[in-house]
């Protein structure tokens, strides 16, 4: 397990002790990210060795996990994995586990829209994003006052602006939004971007109409050659 600490004098990021905690505690009073930090048991390298990769990402069911031939440490990584995405399960949500080596990149224009850059999710309704890093580089975050909307960058508006051949009015706001520019976010000078962690289960804030909160910014972690593959429950 890497090192890991949440930052210390960020309001929004709140410590949980279980599971239950996680899913009952709703977001407010500025509060856009919750994290139950612990340390898991199990082999997960051994359960990533085991498994047959393609490049970009593989998603896995449980039978792929259930048929590797494992010993005890990596059958018991195999059991937090199925546990934890039947708890997922029983909220009615539809948790994904993918085992990823490089995601698909969308670095073409002035605002690039893959998630590798700092982003927030969004949604038509309420919901929330539930995620994990349990083998390889994790997730980062990025406080919300230490980031500003690259679409509210006066030179990346520009850009956009000619693009979109029109002009700075409400087909202009659709037209971000369709295209998910308005989605996406710059470090400002100094910001200090922090680490997920290995091993913590995390539910962060979305964008969707009436939230109480705002979304929490954050980012796939580069993809470095002969990095070990991630391994990341998503919902």
């Amino acid at each position: 397990m890497s090192p890991f600490s949440l930052p210390a004098d960020y309001f929004r990021i709140r410590r949980v002790s279980s599971f239950q905690e996680l899913a009952a505690t709703p977001f407010g009073n500025g509060i856009n990210a919750l994290c139950w930090q612990r340390t898991l048991s199990g082999n997960f390298d051994e359960v990533m060795q085991g498994l047959s990769l393609s490049d970009g990402i593989t998603t896995l069911d449980d039978s792929a996990l259930l048929d590797l031939p494992l010993s005890l440490p990596g059958r018991a990584a195999i059991n937090t994995l199925l546990d934890e995405q039947r708890l997922l399960r029983d909220l009615n949500l539809d948790p994904v586990l993918n085992c990823i080596t490089a995601y698909p990149r969308d670095e073409d224009g002035p605002v690039a829209t893959d998630v590798y850059s700092f982003h927030v999710d969004s949604a038509p309704i309420e919901a929330d994003t539930w995620l994990c890093t349990y083998h390889g580089a994790p997730s980062e975050g990025l406080r919300n006052d230490q980031a500003r909307r690259r679409v509210d960058v006066p030179e990346i508006r520009a850009e956009l602006l000619k693009t979109f051949g029109g002009e700075d009015d409400e087909s202009f706001l659709d037209y971000l939004n369709e295209n998910c520019y308005d989605l996406h976010y710059a470090p400002l000078p100094l910001a200090q971007p922090f680490s997920f962690g290995i091993g913590n289960l995390w539910r962060i804030a979305v964008d969707y109409p009436g939230s109480p909160v705002p979304p929490c910014i954050h980012r796939a972690p580069a993809t470095l050659p002969n990095e070990a593959p991630r391994l990341l429950l998503i919902s």
